[in-house]
């Protein structure tokens, strides 16, 4: 069947919302509010595009912030590793882990570290009542094989009514995602408001001196180009003021940094494994029981949660049971596509797991959790550089996978701002879904939680659902366009569900994925 290329379809079951509930960021009691599908299987490419559209998973669970109502906006925020530099933070953050395992250098005083989305996706914790009702009532295994009994007897014509369109082939041709960055970029100054931290859209802090140094430099060069410039350096200033002459003089790569040497007698070995979040796979199985203790000890020590709430279940249901189909296409990343543990191991036990998605255009971060005996690695922060020098070596085998996702940036949750500390970096639109350099968008949420950073007013969603009539509905063991399913119905509330679905995914998605009705 062209239309899936081979593959099976996404399967959704779409729940539109009705109630708001309480907040997991600013804690307002019946203040945040987002729409929800639950995902029986899902391809990676569905889910790239749907978190291009402001969609994000927890478990099998994909929800999607009703933004302009929710007390807390939720921007995608994605940062872009092949221009990406560390800070001077970032570089001591690396610095100390290579200390420690070089000469066991346990750092002083305490480190305030917040990793990637470590609220435990508290965004649809009021959903939680739901996505148990939900787990409990979908017979995933009769459903496959419903799919898959449907799938097989496309050609035989099984059913009466309008066999013509019940099953519709249909030539998909996957169209690469834009970048949606700008043509040009806007500097923008702003003076940060008392206590919402430094000024991402300023650039690191200087010294004076470098800056004197810096400018005569400059004049100098401009009433001499060649003689004046030789005499300024002749005069016994540093050559680190000039263009470097050579390689060496380059500062150290994000590669460089992580991976410097370590002595023979290093006092510690840290190790990071890739696992595919499988029981099939022999290595997450034998390393499940420590994964699971890791993560209520975490849970316990960072989240207060109570032991009883951190239960094997509610630890495989977010972070073990995943929508997406592994895929291993010849041209795509040597691990494949798909939903990973990726495990900090220290002089053999596991000290971090970063659970993260492999797609086609980027490595999502989906959670970590860590020892909180080495909190004082800053293993927040750690992970993340990890994870975006992961992105770029992906990038050298697979030439689209460029981007890395880090859920969702919130202005007004200072907690949460960290993110656009790792720059460059893009937000999402809200209303067209193209890419704006935060750097544009902080003045307008200073001035608003909510804001379109499209500052073009004729601009609109290039997806928007523009033939409803397509969308594929999975009803009765039976694949068919939504043209023919409406017609079997009298519900006019079910009419605005679908319509409503329609507009979230997008016209893509509803013409691949297949909604499922009962």
């Amino acid at each position: 069947m062209a239309f899936w290329a081979g593959g099976s379809p996404s399967i959704v079951d779409y729940f539109p919302s009705e109630d708001f509930y309480r907040c997991g960021y600013c804690k307002n009691e019946s203040g945040s509010r987002s729409n929800g599908m639950w995902a029986h299987s899902m391809t990676v490419q569905d889910y790239q595009d749907l978190i291009d559209r402001g969609w994000r998973r927890s478990g099998k669970y994909v929800y999607k912030p009703v933004m302009n109502q929710t007390c807390c906006p939720q921007y995608t925020i994605r940062c872009r590793p092949l221009q990406f530099q560390p800070s001077k933070s970032h570089k001591k953050v690396l610095k100390k882990m290579l200390k420690f395992l070089a000469q066991g250098e346990v750092p002083k005083g305490s480190c305030e570290d917040e990793p990637m989305d470590s609220t435990m996706d508290d965004a649809v914790a009021g959903d939680f009542a739901l996505i148990n009702k939900l787990d409990i009532q979908c017979d995933l295994k009769t459903l496959s094989d419903d799919v898959k009994e449907s799938l097989e007897s496309k050609g035989k014509n099984s059913k009466k009514e309008e066999p013509q369109e019940l099953l519709q082939s249909q030539d998909f041709v996957g169209e690469k995602l834009g970048s949606g960055e700008p043509s040009h970029s806007v500097k923008v100054h702003t003076v940060p408001k008392p206590g919402k931290g430094a000024d991402l859209s300023k650039p690191p802090c200087r010294k004076a001196k470098e800056i004197r140094k810096e400018r005569k430099r400059l004049k100098l060069m401009q009433q001499n180009p060649a003689g004046e410039l030789e005499g300024f350096q002749a005069q016994g200033h540093p050559s680190s003021l000039f263009p470097p002459k050579a390689k060496s003089n380059q500062p150290k790569s994000l590669e460089d940094l992580i991976f410097e040497s370590l002595p023979e007698n290093a006092s510690h070995k840290l190790e990071v494994r890739l696992v595919p979040v499988s029981f099939e796979d022999p290595e997450f199985k034998s390393s499940f029981s420590q994964s699971f203790s890791l993560y209520v000890k975490y849970q316990v020590a960072i989240h207060q949660d109570p032991p009883d709430e951190c239960g094997k279940t509610e630890f495989t249901r977010f972070l073990c049971s995943s929508p997406l189909e592994a895929e291993t296409p010849p041209n795509g990343p040597d691990c494949g596509y798909g939903s990973f543990h990726q495990q900090y191991w220290l002089d053999g036990k596991i000290i971090a797991v970063g659970v993260i998605d492999i797609l086609p255009n980027c490595v999502s971060s989906v959670y970590l959790y860590y020892d909180p005996d080495y909190s004082f690695l800053s293993l927040g922060v750690y992970s993340a550089l990890r994870e975006i020098a992961f992105t770029r070596q992906l990038h050298e085998k697979t030439s689209q996978l460029s981007y890395y996702y880090m859920g969702f940036y919130i202005h007004s949750c200072p907690k949460m701002k960290y993110k656009g500390q790792y720059r460059p970096s893009d937000l999402l639109c809200p209303e067209t879904y193209v890419w704006v350099p935060i750097e544009q968008c902080l003045p307008s949420l200073e001035n608003s939680k909510y804001c379109r950073f499209n500052q073009d007013p004729e601009a609109v969603d290039e997806d928007r659902s523009t033939e409803p009539d397509r969308l594929q509905v999975f009803h009765k063991r039976a694949i068919m366009p939504y043209g023919v399913y409406k017609k079997q119905q009298k519900d006019p509330s079910e009419e605005a569900a679908v319509l409503q679905y329609a507009s979230l995914v997008g016209q893509k998605c509803s013409e691949r994925m297949l909604l499922f009705r009962n």
